[in-house]
């Protein structure tokens, strides 16, 4: 029988060149309500993305509702540190509420509670079918989260850790670093803000690209191009 684990991923990665779309509004902003997220999610599948990206319980679940391709989900808690799904209880929240795939801070940073291997095994313990993607910021953590039973490798943190500086666009010697040494899907994410870049990103052996800021959130694409002087 094959693991609906493994039919949740392919979900992503079947189309060649999967691209998933991150569909998240921070607290306080015009656009941070669940059926906005839910639009938002059914416009950008409309457009071709394989999967969406979403955090906080009640977004997941308006996702889930809205659309029928996977639901990368997660929870950010707080603002630095380990904040994007910090804790087991959190990875549990998602899955509840519909993720396909939980996405999990995989840094070893201290967190609230437990670490990335007992979030991961929480997940495929309790919520057979569900996908667990590691949210790296350098080879040592996708080396740990790989030995730790994820199921897809993030470059999501690469910039956002003391590990590595934060580069312009993507942090293409991460990527390769990954590349050659993670044998799980590979999802490359972080700072994708134009069509070159992401063709660049698919010049390398991944299996999904994730784009966010410079699809679905217009302040930060409306800054761009106020910012720009004569």
């Amino acid at each position: 029988m094959t693991d609906q684990t493994d039919i949740t991923i392919q979900g992503i990665i079947a189309a060649s060149r999967g691209l998933i779309v991150s569909c998240q509004a921070y607290p306080g902003e015009p656009l941070r309500t669940p059926e906005v997220t839910a639009r938002m999610c059914q416009a950008v599948v409309e457009g071709g993305a394989v999967a969406v990206r979403v955090q906080g319980v009640v977004d997941i679940a308006a996702a889930r509702q809205a659309v029928q391709v996977p639901v990368v989900g997660l929870i950010k808690y707080g603002h630095d540190g380990v904040y994007i799904t910090p804790s087991v209880a959190h990875a549990r929240a998602c899955a509840q509420a519909g993720a396909s795939i939980v996405a999990i801070d995989a840094t070893d940073r201290p967190r609230l509670g437990g670490n990335f291997a007992d979030a991961c095994a929480a997940i495929h313990d309790e919520f057979p079918g569900v996908a667990v993607m590691a949210d790296c910021g350098s080879l040592e953590d996708a080396l740990r989260a790989e030995d730790a039973g994820a199921d897809l490798i993030g470059t999501t943190l690469g910039g956002y850790t003391p590990d590595r500086p934060k580069t312009d666009g993507p942090d293409f010697e991460f990527i390769d670093q990954v590349c050659e040494r993670i044998t799980k899907p590979i999802v490359v994410e972080g700072r994708i803000h134009t069509v070159e870049q992401l063709r660049q990103v698919w010049t390398r052996p991944i299996h999904a690209a994730c784009v966010g800021t410079a699809i679905t959130h217009p302040t930060s694409i409306t800054r761009w191009f106020a910012n720009v002087t004569n």
